[in-house]
């Protein structure tokens, strides 16, 4: 199996020593470093508890043969743009079954028209991951609600809507939300 690992941590800025310290349970620098080289086997295991550690899923640490990489030609900070020091490649989202998506046809808060937001969708033992985050709500009659999960009181959800001025919503005993996970936008 070959893996994006490296490439994964090394965009998280992180060292094989802080991915090593943030497994659960700790392991060793050493043994992060085989896993990336493939000179040790990566089992789904070892693949969910680095996925965990760098704060990704699983599925974007392997690369598959044809999945095609984007090669990373410049960083970009507040002092300007410049050549990466090594070679690097992102790989570009890949979409999984929990994956739902927005379609934004008017511009309302931070979202502008034509965006695309990826959300995940989450079961009710899962509602505490989304707190003050975008997220998707279906209501009743096939209605939908969608905003900044600001609450969560025992069945009830808030939702501070995007639009200026909006009054807070308040829904009971969704049987799932989607929390927007990654946003696409043509320029």
């Amino acid at each position: 199996m070959i893996t994006a690992i490296r490439e994964v941590r090394r965009a998280k800025g992180m060292t094989l020593d802080d991915v090593a310290r943030a497994c659960v349970p700790p392991t060793t620098a050493q043994t992060i470093g085989r896993l990336e080289t493939g000179t040790r086997t990566v089992s789904v295991g070892w693949l969910n508890r680095i996925a965990d550690a760098l704060g990704v899923r699983a599925a974007d640490l392997v690369r598959l043969p044809d999945q095609p990489n984007i090669p990373v030609a410049v960083l970009l900070d507040p002092d300007g743009a410049y050549a990466p020091r090594r070679s690097a490649t992102i790989a570009p989202p890949v979409a999984t079954p929990d994956h739902i998506a927005v379609s934004v046809v008017a511009s309302i808060g931070d979202y502008r028209a034509g965006d695309e937001i990826w959300c995940e969708r989450l079961s009710p033992d899962h509602f505490a991951r989304a707190l003050n985050r975008d997220v998707l709500v279906p209501r009743p009659a096939g209605r939908f609600a969608f905003g900044r999960l600001i609450d969560r009181d025992g069945t009830r959800l808030h939702l501070l809507p995007l639009g200026s001025g909006s009054r807070q919503q308040i829904v009971t005993d969704p049987p799932w939300i989607a929390t927007a996970v990654r946003l696409v936008r043509p320029l």
